[in-house]
């Protein structure tokens, strides 16, 4: 069931653009963190040396990958049960309050270890919010979607936090052009995430406007709707195995590229602004893929569209690693990184809309959340550390490279063993 004859057909668009909305204000602030990494280190956790202040601070980051799984039951169960509009609402609430939370903590210098207390507490709200945010949301672009056009809508999910993403590293070249080094290490982070943190209220009003998807009175009993949610799961095994592991992969090529501002400027040793600049680059590279990888798979199916350009990413990273180790500047990092990220953006949207369509109606939020969290939890919240700790154990600056290949191996597998689950088409000169 599409669950679009619950909603008015003059409503789609402005449903799908209400709840995209939430979901990239929540990226926003998830992924800017990663963007000040080095700031908020010296920040919160100043240490003797550049390395242990910044492992802590990816650490904090990863401690918003912890909760994201038990967000991801509670709430896409509750989506499930209750509504996709109250989950989406309660997980933009929770986000808006921890945001507001770690801009406004005082440093450690001024409060000491409270400060990184508050912080870490503050992440795993964060990630508890994002857990039941993804899974809610997908459900409903496909509910909403005509089913000619499913790839499409749903494809603003991901193509959302790309925006958010591209948003957080555009705040991030004005800030590092505007702002001398101290400024921006005393207090300008705390601009990016507060600018996140002003937009909230219009977030919330326009999810409050959303026609909701399940149909009222068929919500189960608790035990029922359990026994009924794990019988199900159960038959979906295989498929959710293998959506595991293409999570696992895309979430390692996401926070890795999000990593890039990063490393560009510890390893390459490039100004904090053609860092940003990359980040921005590539992210809004990458809202075009997604984009353009649903409306591919709306008119070629969905595995050729997940098959084909994860295996051009696969042969194309090390290269373009190798140019960018070799070579660092604007024109290297720029043009590799883009590359990288236009091709490997595409096959992501058609399997979300794969997963999304294979999925009963009645498990469907609480699925996908509770996979999307767990994947994300598991190779998200590490893949900075595992990349920062290779860099530091190696000395070789193309450690990332190696690892991308790894995931990208892993997904190409699992993608070639999914279903086709594309409506069929009429081809052209065909009745």
């Amino acid at each position: 069931m599409s669950g679009a004859e619950h909603v008015e057909p003059f409503n789609v668009k402005r449903a799908a653009l209400a709840a995209t909305v939430g979901n990239m204000l929540e990226f926003y602030d998830f992924i800017t963190y990663s963007f000040f990494a080095i700031q908020i280190g010296h920040t919160f956790f100043p240490t003797g040396s550049e390395y242990g202040s910044l492992m802590l601070s990816l650490a904090t980051f990863g401690a918003g990958f912890v909760t994201r799984p038990i967000g991801g039951v509670v709430l896409g169960i509750y989506s499930d049960r209750i509504g996709r509009r109250p989950a989406m609402l309660l997980s933009f609430a929770l986000m808006g309050a921890a945001i507001l939370t770690i801009s406004l903590t005082p440093s450690y210098n001024a409060i000491g270890i409270a400060a990184p207390i508050i912080v870490i507490a503050a992440r795993m709200a964060q990630g508890f919010a994002l857990g039941g945010e993804v899974g809610p949301t997908t459900a409903y672009l496909i509910e909403i979607a005509p089913p000619e056009h499913r790839a499409l809508v749903v494809a603003w999910q991901p193509a959302s936090q790309e925006i958010a993403a591209t948003a957080g590293a555009l705040v991030g070249v004005i800030l590092s052009k505007t702002m001398a080094p101290e400024m921006l290490d005393s207090y300008g982070w705390r601009v990016a995430f507060l600018l996140g943190a002003v937009c909230m209220p219009f977030g919330l009003w326009m999810r409050r406007t959303l026609p909701e998807t399940i149909p009222q009175g068929e919500a189960a009993a608790p035990a029922e709707y359990r026994t009924n949610h794990l019988s199900q799961a159960r038959r979906h095994i295989g498929l959710i195995a293998l959506a595991l592991m293409i999570l696992a992969s895309g979430t390692i090529s996401t926070y890795v590229t999000q990593y890039m501002t990063t490393y560009a400027q510890n390893t390459l040793h490039v100004s904090s602004t053609l860092a940003f600049a990359v980040s921005l680059v590539s992210n809004g590279i990458q809202f075009v893929g997604a984009l353009f990888g649903g409306w591919l798979a709306d008119r070629l199916g969905r595995k050729p569209v997940m098959i084909w350009p994860q295996l051009i990413t696969l042969l194309l990273t090390y290269p373009a690693f190798l140019w960018i180790v070799h070579a660092p500047g604007a024109l290297s990092l720029l043009v590799g990184f883009g590359v990288l990220s236009a091709i490997g953006s595409l096959p992501f949207t058609a399997f979300y809309a794969t997963f999304t369509e294979a999925l009963p109606q009645n498990i469907r939020g609480g699925v996908f959340a509770t996979v999307y969290a767990v994947a994300i939890a598991s190779f998200g919240g590490t893949a900075q550390l595992v990349v920062t700790w290779l860099l530091h154990v190696t000395g070789d600056p193309l450690a990332p490279a190696w690892y991308l290949l790894l995931a990208a191996i892993v997904g190409l597998v699992a993608m070639s063993l999914m279903p086709e689950t594309a409506p069929m088409k009429k081809h052209p000169g065909k009745s």
